[in-house]
C-alpha cells in the first residue's frame, strides 16, 4: 500500500469542512480503506498474538518474581543435629530467558519448525532458563547491649555457601508465528520452505496436534462490584445485611461488615484500624448524601455492632489489634505482621493506610447508595465488567500452579540434605524441570485448565483442536469466545444479545444446543487490549487531575473522583475538561491508544482502565472529518489515521458516552447529532457473517445456520501444503471458486479463501418429483466435468520402540516394522519394509502397516469395514520421546453421489436426491441447462429471499452489458457489492438485469429438454454459490445382514467400522407394527439379530439342560432332560432370544427360577 502521510501545514489550511461537502461517495470510499488498513495492521488473530507476546516479554518475568524469596528450613531431627547448629537455604529466581525452539539430534542441533513438530509428532517449545540465586547459611543468637540496640539479644545469620547459575525449568509450547517463534521473522521463504500460504498463526503444536485458545470470558476484578445478590470469590467484600445475633424479639437492622482474608470485620472497627481518629470522620469518609432513615439506622447499627464485638476500639491500637486477633485466627492465617497484611492484601494500588480508609468510604457510600436505589447494580452480563482472558492470562495462571508444585518439590529434597553434615547439590539436582514441561502438555492435550479462583479445580472449554476444514473455519476457531457457567440450565440472561455487544461481538454466530449464547465470535472489528505498562499518572496530573490527598479528615468539597483500574488516584474539581484534555493526549500518543476513559455523570466519577482483556473497535471522529481532504487521493495507514484523531479506539464505557451514527448515509442527514460513526454496519458481524450477501433479507436462523455450521463444513482449500501434513481425515475440493458477488469484509480482508464452493447455475422448479423435501437434482454432465469433485485424504499412524529404547524389552518382543503372513489382513501391497508402495490400491481387510516382532506376533494395523483408497504418501520419522512412527495416507476421490449434502450461502441445506442426464433438462433458448434443480417450496417457509436477490444480482454480473453508442460510464457500471445492511436495491438489482438483456425479473422462457416444447411457465434461473459440505452418504451408509456378534449378549455389535448392525430402536419398532410388516419385524428383531434355542420341561415349566447321562440300558447318550422331574419325555425346544436365555440363566445363578408355558404351534 502506498503511504502518503498528509502535512500539517494542509490541515489546518483546509478548516472546518462539514462531512456533507465531502460528499457520501468519498466518506464510504475512505471508510473502506481505513477498514483496509486497520485489517492490515491487526490481522484477524492480533488478539492471540499480542496476549502471547506480552507474556513473553513481561508476564513470564512477573510470574516468577512474584513467588519472592524462599526460605527452606531443616527437618529439625534432633539426631542430625551437629555442633554447627542447624544449616538453613534460600532459593530466589531471578532473570527469565526464553530460547528459540530448538531440536536436537545426536547433540546437534537443528532447525525447529512448525510444520517438523507437526510432521512428527513433537510440542513446537522454547526452553526456560532462570538465573537461581542459592544462599545456605546459619543462624544464631547473640546477645547484644540493650541500651544501644533495644533488645537483648538478635540473630545473626552466617553465610556458608552462595551460588548463582542459570538453570532450565521447564519447556512453554510457542504459538505460532509469535516472537519466539522463527516463522514470524521471514516472510515469503516460509512458503518455500512447508509453510501454508494463508496460516496466519495463533495456535500451538502439541505432540502433532494443533491446540488452540479459546478466550475466556471472566468478570472483571479490577473495578467496584455491586450486587444484590452473595458474591463468593472477592478477596474485599463489605455487605449489608442483617444482623443475625440479635434476640428474634428486636428489629433487625442491617448492618455493614467486612469480609477479607476468611473473617468477619465490623466495618467500624476497620475503619479505625485504618487511621480514622473519630466517628465523626468515618461518616464524612462516607459522605452519603440524603436522608434516608434506613440508611442512617444503619449506619447506626453498624457503630452499635462494633461496640459489641469490640470494646474501646477507638482507643489506642485496639482495633488493629482486633483485626490482628481475627485474621490469625482463621484457618490458614497469612505469615505476615498486620501491617504487611494491611498493606499487601487490602487494596494493593493504594499505598498509604489513610488512602485505603477514603477508598472504604468511597466502597461503604457505593452500597449505600444501591440499597436506596440511587445508583444500580453492576449487570454480570454487560462487557463492561468482563474481561476476556487469552493466552497470556491463561498460561501465566497455569504456570504459577506447576511452578508452586515444583518448589514444593525442592523444599523436600533440599531438607534431606540440609540435616547433618549433608552437603547441598548443584539446584537443577533439585529443581525438576519436567513438572512444567509435563504439566503444560497435560494441560493442552486434555484441555483441563486451572481454575480462576478456586484451587485444586479445573475448568473445561479452555483449549480447542483447531478445525482445519477450510481457512473460514481457521479464522472462526480463532476468534471464539466462551462464558464458563457452573450448570448450563440456570445462567439467567447470559444467553441473551446484550446492547454492550454490539460492534464487539457477532449477534448471530453462536452455537445452537446447551451452549447458545455462551459461545460467541468476535466481530470483524473487535480489538482485545494489552495492558498499558507506561506510567500515566504524569499525564493525568498535566491534565488537570489533583492527587489523592493522604488524610481521612480533608474534604473533598464537591470534586470529581478519578479511577485508574478501580483504584482513586486522584480529585478532578472540572471533569468535563480533564476527559477532553486527556482525550487528546491519548490521540497523540502512541502507547495510550488503549486507554479507556468514562465519564459518569450519574456516580460523579472518571473511570480510566488500562488493563488486559477489554473488546476495543475503531469508529469515525466526526468533528475530525475535516482532516480530510477530497481532492488529494491517499491511502493512509491505521496508525496515521489514529494519530490524526480521525478514527479512535473506542470501549464499552466510553461508548456509553458517544452518540454514534450507524453510518455514512445517517452521519450526512444529521453531522451536528452525533460524535462518532460507524465505519460500515456489515463489520457488527463476525467473518462468517460478514461474507454472506444479503444476510439482512434471510431469516436470522438461516444466517445462523450458515455462519455456524454450514460454512465449517464447506470442502474448500484446506491449506497450501498438504504434501507435508499428515492430518487424521482432510477435504479437498478440485476447482475452488470464488464467487461472482462481492462483499465489504471480503474485499477489505483480501481473502477469497473465505469461500469455499462453486457458482452453480441454480433453477428453481420442480423436477419430476426428485427434489421435494430439501432434495436437489444435478446435472450428471456436470458432474463429470468436475463440479463438486473432492478428494478425501485420511491417514493412518503407528508407532514403535527404537532399538535403544529406555524399556528393556527382551529382543524377541520388540515391535517393528516388517512384512510377516498375517492371518488377520493381506499384505499383498506391502514391500519389505513393512509400507505398502505409492499408488497402491488397499481395500477393506488390507494390511495398511505392517508391524510384527521377531517372535512372530502381528501387531499390524487393518483397514476396516468401509475403508479404501489409494496410496499418497508414506512417512517415517521419530519424536522426541524416542520412538519411530509411521504415517500412511490414504486418498480417495469423491465425486456428488445420490444423498451427499450440498447448502447455500443462505442456510438452504438438501441432499442430493437425482443425478439428471443433461439431455432431459429443461434449456433456455440461448441454450443453458441449469446445474442445479431446487423447489420453490424450500423460500417460502424458510424466508431466505436473499439467495433469490443473489442469483439475480450474480446473473447481471456474470453477462458483461455491452456499452451502447453515447452512453454514459454508469450505464455500463456494474454492481457487484451485496454487503449486508447496505445491499443494493431491487430497482438497480433488475436494471441491471434488463441493461443486459435478461428478463427484469431473473425468469427465463424455457424448452423442455425431453420433448422440445416451450414451457408455458417462466422459470426463475441464475448462478448462485453453493458448497458441498464434509457429510457424504459413502461415509454413513450402512448394511449389514449377519456379521460380528458380541460375545456375551451375542448381539450385533454397535461400529459401523466394525462391521456392526444397525441401531433398531422402539420408534422403529412401532412404525413396523403400524405397517403390519411383522415378518420384517420379526427378522430384524430376531432372526438377525440374536437368534437362540432353549429346552423347556413343559410339565414342570422349567428350564431343562442337555446333559450326557447313563439311563437304565447301559449306554450313554446325550440329549436335553429335566433334573426336576427326572425325565427327557416332556422336554421341547424353543426358539428364543439369546438375551431372553442369558437372563434366565443369570437369575438362576441368583436363586430366582423362571417358568415358562409353552405352545405347540
Amino acid at each position: 500500500m502506498d503511504i502518503d502521510d498528509m502535512d500539517i501545514e494542509e490541515i489546518e489550511a483546509a478548516g472546518q469542512i462539514n462531512p456533507s461537502d465531502l460528499g457520501q461517495n468519498f466518506l464510504q470510499s475512505f471508510c473502506k480503506k481505513a477498514a483496509t488498513s486497520f485489517f492490515d495492521k491487526y490481522g484477524l488473530i492480533s488478539h492471540q498474538l499480542n496476549s502471547y507476546n506480552f507474556f513473553i516479554e513481561h508476564g513470564l518475568q512477573n510470574v516468577f518474581d512474584s513467588f519472592g524469596e524462599m526460605l527452606v528450613e531443616p527437618s529439625f531431627d534432633p539426631t542430625k543435629k551437629k555442633e554447627n547448629g542447624w544449616k538453613y537455604a534460600s532459593v530466589k529466581f531471578g532473570q527469565v530467558t526464553l530460547e528459540k525452539p530448538k531440536f536436537f539430534s545426536d547433540d546437534k542441533e537443528l532447525e525447529f519448525l512448525p510444520w517438523h513438530a507437526r510432521l512428527q509428532n513433537m510440542t513446537y517449545s522454547a526452553r526456560i532458563k532462570v538465573n537461581v540465586h542459592v544462599e545456605v547459611f546459619t543462624k544464631t543468637v547473640v546477645k547484644s547491649d540493650k541500651f544501644k540496640t533495644g533488645q537483648d539479644e538478635y540473630v545473626e545469620k552466617k553465610d556458608l555457601d552462595v551460588k548463582k547459575q542459570d538453570i532450565l525449568i521447564g519447556s512453554i509450547p510457542v504459538m505460532v508465528k509469535s516472537i519466539l517463534c522463527k516463522t514470524s521473522e521471514k516472510g515469503k521463504e516460509n512458503c518455500k520452505k512447508g509453510d501454508c500460504a494463508f496460516d496466519q498463526g495463533g495456535y500451538f503444536v502439541i505432540k502433532g496436534a494443533e491446540k488452540v485458545f479459546i478466550a475466556q470470558e471472566q468478570m472483571c476484578t479490577k473495578r467496584l462490584w455491586i450486587s444484590n445478590s452473595p458474591i463468593h470469590h472477592g478477596q474485599f467484600i463489605v455487605r449489608l445485611a442483617e444482623n443475625q445475633k440479635l434476640e428474634e424479639y428486636r428489629r433487625r437492622e442491617k448492618v455493614l461488615t467486612v469480609y477479607f482474608l476468611s473473617t468477619e470485620i465490623p466495618v467500624w472497627v476497620l475503619f479505625f484500624a485504618l487511621g480514622v481518629s473519630s466517628d465523626k470522620e468515618a461518616m464524612d469518609l462516607i459522605a452519603f448524601d440524603g436522608d434516608d432513615a434506613s440508611i442512617t439506622n444503619s449506619l447506626i447499627a453498624s457503630i452499635h455492632e462494633a461496640d459489641a464485638v469490640k470494646e474501646g476500639f477507638r482507643h489506642g491500637n485496639n482495633a488493629l489489634a482486633f483485626v490482628e486477633k481475627q485474621i490469625k485466627d482463621t484457618k490458614f492465617p497469612p505469615a505476615e505482621s498486620v501491617d504487611d497484611i494491611l498493606r499487601l492484601y487490602l487494596f494493593p494500588g493504594l499505598q498509604s493506610l489513610k488512602k485505603k480508609a477514603r477508598f472504604l468510604g468511597y466502597m461503604v457510600k457505593c452500597l449505600l447508595s444501591a440499597y436506596a436505589g440511587k445508583r444500580k447494580c453492576e449487570n454480570r452480563d454487560s462487557f463492561r465488567n468482563k474481561r476476556m482472558e487469552l493466552a497470556g492470562e491463561l498460561l501465566e495462571r497455569e504456570i504459577r500452579v506447576h511452578l508452586a508444585h515444583a518448589r514444593r518439590n525442592m523444599t523436600k529434597a533440599m531438607q534431606k540434605h540440609l540435616a547433618g553434615e549433608g552437603v547441598l547439590k548443584p539446584i537443577e539436582h533439585y529443581l525438576d524441570a519436567s513438572i512444567i514441561t509435563n504439566g503444560l502438555n497435560r494441560a493442552f492435550s486434555t484441555g483441563q485448565w486451572s481454575h480462576p479462583f478456586r484451587k485444586m479445580e479445573r475448568v473445561s472449554g479452555v483449549v480447542a483442536n483447531l478445525g482445519r476444514a477450510n481457512p473460514l473455519q481457521t479464522l472462526i476457531d480463532l476468534r471464539r469466545t466462551r462464558q464458563q457457567v457452573l450448570y448450563t440450565g440456570k445462567v439467567g440472561d447470559a444467553r441473551y444479545p446484550h446492547p454492550s455487544h454490539w460492534g464487539r461481538v457477532c449477534f448471530l454466530s453462536t452455537p445452537d444446543g446447551e451452549n447458545c449464547g455462551l459461545v460467541k465470535n468476535m466481530s470483524l472489528l473487535g480489538l482485545v487490549s494489552t495492558q498499558i505498562l507506561e506510567p500515566v499518572m504524569e499525564k493525568f496530573l498535566d491534565c488537570g487531575m489533583e492527587e489523592l490527598m493522604d488524610d481521612t479528615s480533608t474534604p473533598l468539597c464537591g470534586k470529581q473522583k478519578v479511577l485508574l483500574n478501580g483504584d482513586w488516584v486522584g480529585l478532578c474539581s472540572n471533569p468535563k475538561s480533564f476527559v477532553a484534555e486527556l482525550k487528546s493526549v491519548r490521540r497523540q500518543n502512541d502507547l495510550l491508544r488503549q486507554m479507556e476513559i468514562k465519564r459518569d455523570k450519574d456516580d460523579n466519577e472518571v473511570r480510566i482502565f488500562t488493563d488486559a482483556g477489554r473488546l476495543l473497535r475503531p469508529l469515525l471522529v466526526v468533528k475530525n472529518l475535516h482532516k480530510l481532504k477530497q481532492d488529494k487521493p491517499t491511502q493512509y495507514p491505521f496508525e496515521h489515521l489514529l494519530d490524526q484523531g480521525i478514527l479512535e479506539l473506542i470501549g464499552i464505557e466510553e461508548e456509553e458516552d458517544c452518540n454514534t451514527a450507524w453510518g455514512i448515509p445517517y452521519l450526512l442527514k444529521e453531522p451536528n447529532n452525533y460524535t462518532h460513526c460507524e465505519l460500515d454496519l456489515s463489520f457488527l458481524l463476525g467473518v462468517s457473517c460478514a461474507i454472506v450477501p444479503f444476510a439482512n433479507h434471510d431469516h436470522g436462523r438461516r444466517v445462523l445456520y450458515q455462519s455456524q455450521k454450514h460454512c465449517q463444513q464447506a470442502i474448500g482449500f484446506s491449506s497450501t501444503n498438504p504434501n507435508i501434513r499428515c492430518d487424521t481425515l482432510s477435504q479437498q475440493l478440485f476447482y475452488p471458486q470464488k464467487p461472482l458477488f462481492k462483499t465489504l469484509a471480503s474485499e477489505c480482508l483480501k481473502k477469497e479463501v473465505l469461500f469455499n464452493g462453486q457458482n452453480a447455475i441454480v433453477a428453481v422448479n420442480v423436477h419430476l418429483g426428485y427434489n421435494q423435501e430439501d432434495s436437489i437434482v444435478m446435472n450428471k454432465a456436470s458432474l463429470e466435468r468436475g463440479m463438486f469433485r473432492s478428494e478425501q485424504i485420511r491417514s493412518y499412524k503407528s508407532e514403535v520402540d527404537s532399538k535403544d529404547s529406555e524399556k528393556r524389552k527382551k529382543m524377541d518382543e520388540l515391535v517393528q516394522f516388517g512384512k510377516i503372513h498375517s492371518k488377520i489382513g493381506r499384505v499383498d501391497s506391502l514391500d519389505d519394509d513393512g509400507f505398502p508402495y505409492i499408488g497402491a490400491n488397499l481395500s477393506t481387510g488390507d494390511i495398511v502397516i505392517g508391524r510384527c516382532t521377531e517372535s512372530g506376533a502381528d501387531h499390524s494395523v487393518k483397514l476396516k469395514h468401509t475403508e479404501k483408497g489409494f496410496v499418497q504418501k508414506v512417512v517415517l520419522s521419530s519424536n522426541d520421546d524416542g520412538k519411530n512412527f509411521a504415517a500412511v495416507s490414504l486418498r480417495q476421490v469423491r465425486s456428488p453421489c445420490l444423498g451427499d449434502k450440498f447448502s447455500s450461502m443462505h442456510g438452504q441445506k438438501g441432499v442430493l436426491g437425482y443425478i439428471e442426464e443433461q439431455q432431459n433438462f429443461p434449456f433456455t433458448i440461448q441454450g443453458i441447462v441449469p446445474d442445479i434443480v431446487i423447489n420453490p417450496h424450500a423460500f417460502p417457509s424458510r424466508q431466505t429471499p436473499g439467495q433469490l436477490l443473489e442469483a439475480a444480482l450474480s446473473k447481471g454480473i456474470a453477462c458483461p452489458i455491452q456499452k451502447k453508442e453515447g452512453s454514459s460510464a454508469a450505464y455500463t457500471k456494474v454492481t457487484r457489492h451485496a454487503t449486508p445492511f447496505s445491499t443494493p436495491s431491487i430497482s438497480e438489482i433488475t436494471e441491471q438485469l434488463h441493461r443486459a438483456g435478461f428478463s427484469r425479473w431473473g425468469n427465463e422462457r424455457v424448452y423442455n429438454g425431453r420433448s422440445g416444447e416451450m414451457m408455458r411457465s417462466l422459470i426463475f434461473m441464475g448462478p448462485t454459490f453453493y458448497q458441498r459440505l464434509v457429510h457424504m452418504s459413502e461415509d454413513k451408509v450402512k448394511f449389514r445382514n449377519t456379521g460380528p456378534v458380541h460375545p456375551l449378549t451375542r448381539q450385533p455389535v454397535a461400529d459401523r467400522k466394525r462391521f456392526g448392525g444397525i441401531k433398531f430402536g422402539e420408534m422403529e419398532r412401532d412404525c413396523l407394527i403400524a405397517h403390519g410388516a411383522s415378518a420384517n419385524l420379526h427378522e430384524r428383531l430376531f432372526t438377525l439379530s440374536d437368534s437362540s434355542q432353549m429346552h423347556i420341561c413343559r410339565k414342570c415349566k422349567t428350564y431343562a439342560n442337555v446333559i450326557e447321562r447313563t439311563p437304565s440300558s447301559g449306554r450313554k447318550i446325550r440329549g436335553p432332560y429335566c433334573r426336576v422331574c427326572e425325565s427327557p419325555d416332556h422336554v421341547v425346544r424353543v426358539y428364543v432370544p439369546y438375551g431372553a436365555k442369558l437372563l434366565c440363566q443369570e437369575l438362576f445363578s441368583m436363586g430366582i427360577t423362571l417358568n415358562f408355558d409353552t405352545k405347540l404351534c
